[in-house]
């Protein structure tokens, strides 16, 4: 935390909370349902000018762990990569009727 603290104050490209936003915003944007996701894919969404863009927030977390050092970018990359998973997870096989086959 000292570090993401030290960056945020020294980067002219982040303000203090910007971290912790970015990973928030990422995290709640890959659990939503899959179709709120392929709405947003399709039309976008007006609540990203208000509110952030998720993919914006995971590219600024990128640019985050490459100023850090090995170690903290390493554990900012662990809790990361855990909604990453989650994004790249298969999405469900569907029938024609559009039911889930699992279901």
């Amino acid at each position: 935390m000292s570090e993401v603290i030290h960056l945020e104050r020294t980067r002219n490209y982040l303000q203090p909370g910007d971290v912790s936003a970015a990973v928030g915003l990422w995290k709640d944007y890959v659990h939503q349902p899959e179709r709120d996701l392929w709405h947003d894919y399709e039309w976008g969404n007006v609540h990203w000018y208000c509110c952030g863009d998720p993919f914006e927030a995971r590219a600024l977390l990128d640019t985050v762990m490459q100023a850090m050092s090995p170690r903290s970018a390493r554990e900012l990359r662990k809790i990361v990569s855990r909604s990453d998973a989650v994004w790249n997870r298969p999405s469900p096989p569907y029938d024609v009727a559009g039911r889930s086959r699992t279901s």
